[in-house]
């Protein structure tokens, strides 16, 4: 899809040395760079996401859960050795 932007004239000069190095069009260098820009936004939302749910810490339940596992790993590898 082609769409028009307005960048600043220092910048589009970079990306277009950038492009002929990398032996890269405008067009495919200015692709690459939004979608990496919005992968890492993603990532980056995920992570503000699992942030705010384990802000507090784990639950009592989590906290038991946990506590069961791990014995019964121990369990398990005493039962192996």
């Amino acid at each position: 899809m082609k769409t028009a932007i307005s960048i600043e004239d220092s910048l589009l000069l970079e990306a277009d040395e950038t492009a002929r190095r990398l032996g890269l069009s405008r067009s495919r260098l200015f692709a690459l760079a939004v979608g990496d820009f919005v992968k890492r936004e993603r990532q980056d939302e995920m992570l503000r996401r699992l942030n705010e749910v384990y802000a507090d810490g784990m639950s009592a339940e989590e906290k038991l859960v946990l506590r069961k596992m791990k014995a019964k790993a121990g369990r398990t590898v005493r039962d192996r050795w």
